[in-house]
């Protein structure tokens, strides 16, 4: 069985989705954790952590690797650690937005990203059933604000966009409906951490200490 068990949610919260490979988690995902879960008011955020991203042609970590990185680094009592997408064979975040909605009835799902994958996101597969399918919560990261503001997501969906004090009502709007977020951003990524050989070293969750 096991070990991290189905995410949990009750009709009517508001359940943030943070996915990608994880390879390694680190401070930022942290950061932009706590973040979306101040600015969006969201009730809960699950960590999708992914078989492999599509997008990338090397493979990542083992997932038990992953999975158990990532819970070491975040504990909070909201957010939970997952590799459902593995158990429900979804690849890509489209056909996994449908799975969880057929199972979880009547929760209010929020897909959360870096900016930077929304200045890419109409490179991912069926990304406008995306957009169609759940409110759409972004994160400003260092460098990838103008690019994210231009992209052709941004600009397809402007009039979807809730801005300023609005982006805290995103779980109750009716998809598409997007926010952009600007924050002091973390710095580190994975693949940094990976250049570095730090993947395995207890560095990476000292990082997180302070975030």
């Amino acid at each position: 069985m096991n070990r991290y068990g189905n995410p949990i949610a009750r009709s009517g919260q508001v359940v943030g989705l943070l996915g990608g490979s994880f390879d390694p988690a680190h401070a930022g995902h942290v950061h932009i954790t706590k973040a979306a879960l101040e600015r969006f008011g969201l009730d809960r955020v699950w960590w999708l952590v992914s078989p492999g991203n599509p997008l990338k042609s090397r493979g990542p970590a083992p997932i038990e690797d992953r999975m158990g990185r990532a819970a070491k680094l975040m504990q909070h009592p909201k957010v939970q650690i997952t590799d459902i997408e593995t158990r429900l064979g979804t690849r890509y975040t489209a056909q996994t937005l449908a799975a969880l909605q057929m199972r979880y009835d009547g929760v209010r799902f929020v897909w959360l990203m870096g900016a930077d994958n929304l200045a890419q996101f109409h490179q991912w597969q069926d990304w406008q059933e995306i957009m169609a399918r759940v409110p759409v919560g972004v994160l400003a990261r260092p460098g990838d604000r103008l690019a994210a503001r231009m992209s052709k997501t941004a600009r397809m969906y402007r009039e979807s966009r809730l801005i300023g004090r609005a982006a805290f009502t995103l779980g109750q709007a009716t998809a598409p409906a997007w926010s952009f977020v600007n924050l002091p951003m973390n710095q580190m990524s994975s693949t940094a951490i990976r250049k570095a050989g730090r993947w395995t070293s207890d560095a990476v969750v000292a990082d997180a200490s302070g975030a």
